[in-house]
């Protein structure tokens, strides 16, 4: 969406220059992905194309410095009303407060009312990791759903990946050729830009090595490592496309989803005895308590084994 602001005739002028120039920004100091730009580009468009009917004119510098708390609630109800959870709600919001406060710190306009509204709350949700045998089933047998010897080395690969390393599935897809992780340890470069070391388990370098080895393709220094069929970077929707036909095939959870081999990753390291510390970093978790949401994934596996296998728990004395 990249420019998309200067397309829209029922913003004004001024509104369109300050949304580039904040899309701007944020790709460039604040170093946000693609995919994020785009979400808050939806958020911002929307509410500013609401604005416009709301107020009955095209907003402008002005018009958005008298906005009230009645009218960010009146879009926020609407959104609410078009089926958005909390979730989404929340990070609108958020790219609605960026925007003003940006146009606040540039001396554009202020508006105080952005910043006295409450974020929508969030239910308290906790990581939904596979069982061991669930997550080495999916890397394993992810190559029966292809025919192609590459493409299973491929998706092998990429899986070992996300549960041997701990990658989300994007870290895992944005790595080119001479990032291959076929040493001990792997830089990554996370969401912010922010980067990280991980170590290299010899599964995960071994079965990289077995895919470049089949891959037909050229793979350049600075070109993607992983590829799709047609000789292109490998698309995300590839990979979760493969975690959907192995629930079928192996009759997985519905939560067996690529960024759930992540939270296995973390659980079973918590569980095996890592400290939450260590674990923070490994997965580029910019604040602890993000972190500790995995505690309480494995305090419930620990209360399953004990009341499975304490005598009392059972009922016998």
């Amino acid at each position: 969406m990249a420019g998309s602001a200067e397309l829209k005739p029922q913003w004004g002028a001024d509104i369109a220059d300050a949304h580039r120039r904040w899309r701007e920004w944020l790709r460039s100091e604040r170093r946000y992905s693609e995919h994020t730009l785009a979400g808050y580009d939806r958020d911002l468009s929307g509410f500013l194309d609401f604005m416009a009917g709301h107020l009955g004119q095209a907003p402008d510098f002005s018009s958005l410095a008298a906005l009230r708390t009645l009218d960010f609630r009146s879009y926020l109800a609407l959104r609410r009303n078009d089926g958005l959870g909390p979730a989404s709600l929340a990070r609108a919001l958020s790219a609605i407060r960026g925007f003003f406060r940006f146009c606040e710190r540039q001396g554009l306009f202020a508006n105080a009312a952005v910043h006295g509204l409450r974020t929508p709350k969030q239910p308290h949700g906790v990581p939904k990791p596979l069982a061991v045998n669930e997550a080495v089933r999916s890397v394993e047998d992810v190559a029966i759903l292809s025919d192609e010897p590459w493409v299973q080395a491929r998706d092998v690969a990429v899986l070992t990946l996300l549960y041997g390393c701990g990658l989300r599935v994007a870290e895992a897809l944005d790595l080119n050729r001479d990032q291959a992780p076929l040493g001990q340890a792997l830089m990554v470069k996370g969401k912010g830009g922010k980067e990280r070391l991980v170590p290299v388990l010899p599964v995960v370098a071994q079965s990289v090595r077995e895919y470049l080895a089949l891959c037909p393709y050229e793979l350049p220094g600075g070109g993607p490592l992983f590829l799709g069929v047609r000789g292109k970077r490998l698309n995300q929707r590839i990979i979760r496309a493969q975690m959907q036909k192995l629930r079928t095939a192996l009759g997985l959870p519905a939560s067996a989803t690529p960024h759930a081999l992540r939270h296995s990753f973390a659980t079973h390291l918590l569980s095996g005895g890592g400290d939450l510390r260590t674990i923070q970093e490994l997965l580029g978790h910019a604040s602890l308590s993000t972190t500790q949401r995995y505690t309480e994934v494995d305090a419930d596996h620990l209360l399953e084994v004990y009341r499975k296998a304490h005598p009392q728990a059972r009922g016998k004395a």
